[in-house]
C-alpha cells in the first residue's frame, strides 16, 4: 500500500567484491535486472523513491528516478548510503532496501511503519526469525545529524549505530525467502531453485492428512520434488522406546542423528517449549532439491494456502479472515460463496491441476 509520508531508498552503492566487482543492480534475474525487482517492490509502497549508487549512474538515471552517489567517495558501506538517503529525502520517514533481495514482501514498508508508530521508535529493522536484516529498515530523518557525526567518527557498522537509538526488530519470519540476497553468482541459482510453499488450512477433523496422502503421490507422478512440514500439537517421537536412538536421546543427548544407507533423521530436543517458526524449519530442508513444500498447520503463517472445509463440523470458513488463502476445497462446494477457486474435497484431479498451476506460475 502506497504511503506518501515515506521516501524509499534503494541501496545500490556497494563494490560487490564477492561478485567480482560487477554492479549487482544490473545483474539479470528472471528476465530483468535486480534493480528493477527492487523498484517493483518499493515503488508501490512509498510516495517517492531514490537510488543510492556509486557507478552506472546514467544507467540508473534511465529509470527516471533521482540517483545520488554517496556523500563521500570510497565505498564506505551501507551506513553512508543511509546518510545519503536521509540527506536527499524530504519526508520524516525513510525506508531502505538493498538492490539484491528480489523476494522482499509487498508490505515491507507498512510493517516497518506500523512498528515505529505503535511503539514510538525512531528505527525499525526487519528480523527474519534468526537475525536482523539491517539494510531493510525504516529510519526517522531526525537521525541524520547523529549519523553524519558517527560516520565522521569512523563508525561503519549498522548494528552498532542502530543500538545507540530507539530501535525495534520487526518480525518477518513468515516470509521464508524474503532476505535471500545475491552476493555471489551461486546465489542466483539458489534463488531460482527456491521451492514454493503451499499451506493447507483447516479445522481439526477436516481431513488434511487424508487429502495429502492422495495428493502427494499424484504430485510425485508429475515429477514434483516435494517435502512436507507438519505442525504437531503434542509430544511426539519418530522412534520408539527400546530403540537405540530413542534410549540415547532420552539419556541426555540434546541432538540425536541416526543414519542408514536409505535415510537419515535428526531429532533435536528444545531447551524450553516454544512454538516452531516455519522459516527455521524450512531452512533445515535441502532446498536445492525441492520444487514444493507442503505445509500442514501453521494457520497464522503468511504463505499461500488452500482452505479445507466441511460444513458438517459446524466451523466457520477461514478465508474471509486470511488473505493468504488462494483456494477452497469443500465436501459441499455448492455451499461456499467466494471469488476464490472452489473445488470438491474428494476431487484429487482438480486439486492436482490447481497445485500444478500454482507451482508453474511466476508468483512467489
Amino acid at each position: 500500500m502506497r504511503n506518501d509520508s515515506v521516501t524509499g531508498v534503494v541501496l545500490a552503492g556497494g563494490m560487490a567484491r564477492r561478485m567480482g566487482g560487477t554492479d549487482k543492480g544490473w545483474i539479470e534475474f528472471e528476465g530483468k535486472p535486480l534493480i528493477q525487482h527492487a523498484l517493483d517492490i518499493i515503488l508501490p509502497q512509498v510516495g517517492r523513491c531514490i537510488i543510492n549508487a556509486n557507478r552506472s549512474l546514467e544507467a540508473y538515471r534511465s529509470l527516471n528516478l533521482d540517483v545520488f552517489p554517496d556523500l563521500e567517495d570510497g565505498y564506505l558501506g551501507p551506513l553512508m548510503g543511509m546518510a545519503t538517503g536521509l540527506t536527499h529525502a524530504k519526508t520524516d520517514w525513510v525506508a531502505f532496501v538493498p538492490c539484491d533481495s528480489p523476494r522482499l514482501p509487498e508490505d515491507t514498508v507498512s510493517r516497518l511503519l506500523r512498528a515505529v508508530q505503535e511503539g514510538g521508535f525512531s528505527i525499525a529493522v526487519a528480523h527474519d526469525g534468526k537475525r536482523s536484516q539491517p539494510v531493510v529498515a525504516l529510519l526517522h530523518r531526525s537521525l541524520l545529524k547523529d549519523l553524519n557525526q558517527s560516520l565522521l567518527n569512523g563508525e561503519r557498522k549498522i548494528e552498532s549505530w542502530f543500538s545507540q537509538h530507539s530501535c525495534i526488530d520487526v518480525d518477518f519470519s513468515d516470509c521464508i525467502d524474503a532476505f535471500v540476497n545475491v552476493n555471489r553468482r551461486d546465489d542466483l541459482d539458489a534463488l531460482i531453485e527456491m521451492p514454493k510453499l503451499l499451506g493447507f488450512s483447516a479445522w481439526s477433523g477436516t481431513g488434511k492428512t487424508t487429502l495429502l496422502k492422495k495428493l502427494i503421490p499424484a504430485l510425485r507422478n508429475n515429477g514434483v520434488r516435494l517435502a512436507v512440514i507438519k505442525h504437531a500439537h503434542h509430544q511426539f517421537d519418530v522412534d520408539h522406546p527400546g530403540k537405540d536412538s530413542y534410549e540415547l536421546r532420552k539419556s541426555g543427548a540434546n541432538q540425536m542423528l541416526i543414519a542408514s544407507a536409505n535415510r537419515w533423521a535428526l531429532m533435536v530436543d528444545k531447551p524450553e517449549p516454544k512454538e516452531p517458526i516455519l522459516a527455521e524449519l524450512v531452512s533445515k530442508l535441502d532446498l536445492a532439491n525441492l520444487d514444493l513444500v507442503l505445509v500442514e498447520g501453521f494457520k497464522r503463517e503468511s504463505i499461500p494456502k488452500i482452505e479445507l472445509h466441511r460444513p458438517s463440523l459446524g466451523r466457520p470458513l477461514l478465508f474471509s479472515e486470511d488473505s493468504n488463502i488462494i483456494a477452497i476445497a469443500s465436501d459441499e462446494p455448492n455451499t461456499v460463496t467466494s471469488e476464490l477457486k472452489i473445488m470438491h474435497l474428494a476431487d484429487v484431479d482438480s486439486m492436482l491441476a490447481f497445485v500444478m498451476g500454482y507451482l508453474n506460475s511466476n508468483k512467489h
